[in-house]
């Protein structure tokens, strides 16, 4: 049986779920912070999960381990792209303060090749 888990605070990974236009869900686990109530994901802005929450707004999450492996129950939500430069600007900086050298890590990784300027923001808000 799942631990239930109410809060995201505190907690490194989150599963989210985004929808193909079949209505099948897709799941990763991704790194988060929370920033005036919502949740920020930075993803690569090519990726599949970008394209299926242009497509559907519909998302939900549960807490996970760095392979995926659920630890909540899920939580239904609405996703989209940030497009704001300044909350942008705040939600990267919520995400260094969260996970510090790790997220220098994957900063550098990014600028190195090239993947910096493509990336996505997503801000998910949870009912």
């Amino acid at each position: 049986m799942a631990k239930r888990t109410q809060t995201l605070d505190g907690e490194p990974y989150i599963s989210l779920a985004t929808f193909r236009r079949s209505g099948v869900a897709v799941e990763t686990p991704v790194w988060f912070a929370t920033l005036d109530g919502r949740h920020y994901v930075v993803t690569d802005g090519t990726s599949a999960k970008v394209k299926r929450l242009r497509a559907t707004k519909k998302i939900r999450v549960a807490v996970c381990d760095v392979r995926g492996k659920l630890r909540g129950d899920w939580r239904d939500g609405v996703g989209r792209v940030v497009t704001d430069a300044a909350l942008v600007e705040r939600a990267h900086a919520a995400l260094v303060a969260k996970y510090g050298w790790q997220m220098w890590l994957l900063d550098a990784g990014s600028r190195l090749f090239g993947r910096y300027a493509r990336r996505a923001y997503l801000e998910l808000q949870l009912d």
